[in-house]
């Protein structure tokens, strides 16, 4: 019989073939019966070696080669880090991690997680018919009241109601044991009023966590970031209209945008009493930022268990990408913040079979919808994740009902979708202007053949969380990568691990997280007219879930497989010790990232119109009046109506060009004109039309930015 080859042996291993192969332990000339290809020593031990916890030798049975990975990648992604990243040193450590993390999953070193196996269980595919037979005319009403791109009582009333049919009709009663449970409580608490707190100390561990978390969103965010720029004064003014009664569907400024930012902000500019400020706008995306956190652990949870969910939640409650696209102010966290509990539903009601959670997922799906345009992309997700897992034997017995409850899934979305639907049908150009302007030629032919665009941002796009993230200075620390060194490092052994399980277990969730990632990147991938714009942070946002879920998945197992194969207390202490390190590593870098170099990268980029706006307050509160101050337009200078919010008028644009500087004559008041210095020729005629005039300087910190205000004093 013919001896069984390297390729035999692989196959074997990863379950390709029936046939089990084991090589031979080859024995030392010493007797000793160790092998000669172990890392490990642990092919004969003494009883020495099998003392118990707290004595012996606690590093001879370390998993070597998981450890070589692990740290491969670390070192890795270190020497990918800017100022002067060494990318071939980093290819080839990542690939010998790669192949060390093989290596160990084949000599089963590195055992693998194993995820639940879930067969299909039957579905229902009966629904109510009254509840939705009413429905349909509804429908068709709220289609028609939603006319003229405006919410009204009547048509939020209708929609409502066509809504909780829709809900009536599909949703499947079932056993409530929680609201029992919860009734129970609170009759036994009015019977004893008393209050006793228990908790584990995983719960204890959860709520730092979160504590951590909430700190990285909202420390220093009045002055991280610190100035606003033209997106910022287009969403106040929408902002505005919302407070002055102009309740839109969707709002055409600026290219158009979806509605949800601006109700929230004008929430909270009223309750919080803010007003139209800076701020209001970033208490809401912070918030927005902060709440997709517990999906992104609940997911986590569902998918591995409840560390890889803590670990997910911590690693996304720190890490710079989701803070940044939280802080700026504009619609960038709404899409994950709704993709999350689309992601948990969606998975959750595939693997138990769950029609329920398919609409709870189209809620998620319809409601996001009207938050930011990436979105558009996830009902492409939810088709792809549903035919991955058809295509998988969890499904049989029970593909027609998944049909059917994707079915469900999508009618949902379509119903809370049907204010913006009927926006589409009168307004189609503005309302996909956005997305096609990238996508398409609306603004600009391709710069070339458009595969080969296509193929450069899929490479772009699924590289930059170990190399670029983009050059769009206001949302990203521009040209580093998207992920730190560890989560980035981690990453990767993740990918690995979910690559190789599913090549053995063939398990459908395993192929979906990792094909989900560019999935949600497709907005920004898709970027085919404008490639410099990928990748960009904002519209890979959605990714931000499957990216740190499987990124825990490589801490939880890495450190899982150390911890079981260390023997003793004090190893174990020492792997704890190494774990808690790595988390401090990856915090600190973190924070330097958000608070020190995108602070600093921030103010160097933007206008200093808070300074310009205070000047023009100071002058309004002495001699003058804020109708009487003006800024005058250069090129690519301050935004005149941002300086108009800082200022405290955030309704009034402080715009004069020269031409019109003599429709001031008439006006005997104090005036102030704020010049750039580089506008000779704007201050020359202001000294011609007012010679009593005389200009001061203001200093900025910031190189290049000061400014000149030239004071006209009152006229008797």
């Amino acid at each position: 019989m013919d001896e069984p080859s390297v390729l035999d042996y692989i196959k074997a291993k990863l379950h390709l073939t029936h046939e089990q192969i084991e090589i031979p332990l080859q024995v030392s000339p010493s007797g000793d019966g160790s092998s000669n290809g172990s890392s490990e020593l642990i092919a004969t031990q003494t009883p020495e070696d099998q003392a118990a916890p707290g004595t012996g030798k606690w590093f001879i049975a370390l998993p070597v080669r998981l450890v070589l990975a692990m740290c491969a990648a670390i070192l890795a992604q270190v020497l990918l880090e800017p100022p002067q990243p060494r990318l071939p040193v980093a290819v080839g450590l990542y690939v010998f991690s790669a192949v060390m993390c093989v290596w160990a999953l084949l000599d089963q070193s590195w055992t693998l997680p194993e995820l639940e196996e879930k067969p299909f269980t039957s579905m229902p595919m009966d629904i109510r018919r009254n509840p939705f037979l009413l429905s349909i005319p509804l429908i068709l009403v709220a289609f028609i009241l939603f006319t003229g791109n405006r919410f009204t009582p009547l048509n939020m009333l209708v929609w409502g109601l066509t809504i909780f049919l829709v809900l009536r009709s599909l949703w499947l009663p079932g056993d409530r044991p929680w609201i029992k449970g919860a009734l129970d409580k609170v009759r036994a608490f009015v019977r004893h009023p008393e209050v006793r707190i228990h908790l584990s100390g995983f719960q204890l561990l959860f709520i730092l966590v979160a504590l951590v978390a909430i700190y990285f969103r909202f420390s220093q965010l009045p002055q991280i970031p610190g100035e606003m720029f033209s997106d910022h004064a287009e969403k106040l003014l929408d902002v505005s209209d919302v407070l002055n009664g102009q309740t839109s569907i969707f709002f055409p400024r600026n290219t158009g945008r979806e509605a949800i930012q601006m109700y929230l902000t004008a929430t909270i500019a009223t309750l919080l009493g803010t007003g139209l400020s800076f701020m209001s706008l970033k208490i809401g995306t912070a918030l927005a930022g902060l709440f997709t956190l517990p999906y992104i652990y609940l997911l986590g949870k569902e998918i591995g268990n409840r560390w890889v969910g803590l670990l997910a939640f911590f690693m996304a409650g720190i890490a710079y990408w989701p803070n940044v696209i939280s802080r700026i102010g504009l619609r960038f966290p709404l899409y994950p913040l709704f993709a999350a509990p689309f992601l948990y539903y969606l998975i959750r009601g595939l693997r138990n079979s769950n029609r329920n959670d398919f609409i709870l997922a189209g809620l998620a799906l319809g409601i996001g919808l009207h938050g930011y345009s990436p979105m558009r992309i996830v009902p492409f997700v939810a088709v792809a994740a549903v035919a991955i897992y058809l295509l998988h034997k969890s499904s049989r017995g029970g593909r027609w009902q998944t049909i059917f409850a994707l079915g469900a899934l999508a009618f949902v979305s379509l119903v809370v979708f049907l204010p913006l639907l009927r926006y589409m049908t009168e307004d189609p150009d503005m309302f996909g202007y956005r997305a096609f302007s990238r996508l398409g030629t609306t603004e600009r032919a391709f710069p070339g053949p458009v595969w080969l665009i296509f193929l450069s941002n899929l490479w772009n796009g699924v590289t930059m969380f170990f190399w670029k993230d983009g050059n769009i200075w206001v949302h990203s620390i521009t040209n580093r990568p998207a992920l730190d060194v560890v989560t980035a490092a981690f990453f990767f052994v993740g990918i690995i691990l979910l690559s190789v399980r599913y090549i053995r277990k063939r398990d459908w969730l395993d192929l979906f997280l990792i094909l989900s990632i560019p999935l949600l990147m497709m907005p920004s991938i898709l970027s085919l007219a404008f490639p410099d714009e990928n990748p960009s942070l904002n519209r890979t946002g959605g990714a931000i879930i499957p990216v740190f879920i499987i990124a825990a998945i490589g801490v939880e197992s890495v450190f899982a497989n150390i911890n079981r194969s260390t023997r003793t207390r004090t190893g174990k202490m020492l792997v704890g010790a190494l774990g808690v390190t790595l988390l401090a590593w990856t915090t600190f870098q973190n924070y330097d990232l958000v608070f020190r170099q995108f602070k600093t990268q921030f103010y160097g980029g933007a206008w200093n119109t808070t300074q310009i706006g205070h000047v023009i307050r100071s002058f309004a509160d002495s001699e003058g009046a804020l109708a009487d101050a003006f800024v005058v337009p250069y090129p690519y200078w301050v935004d005149t109506r941002v300086v108009g919010i800082n200022a405290g008028d955030p309704l009034r644009d402080y715009a004069l060009w020269p031409e019109d500087f003599e429709t001031t004559l008439p006006d005997k008041n104090a005036k102030l004109f704020i010049v750039k210095p580089d506008n000779t020729e704007a201050l020359a005629k202001l000294e011609e039309l007012y010679p009593q005039g005389w200009v001061k300087y203001y200093n900025s910190p910031l190189e290049g930015k000061d400014f000149l205000g030239f004071y006209v004093p009152p006229q008797s």
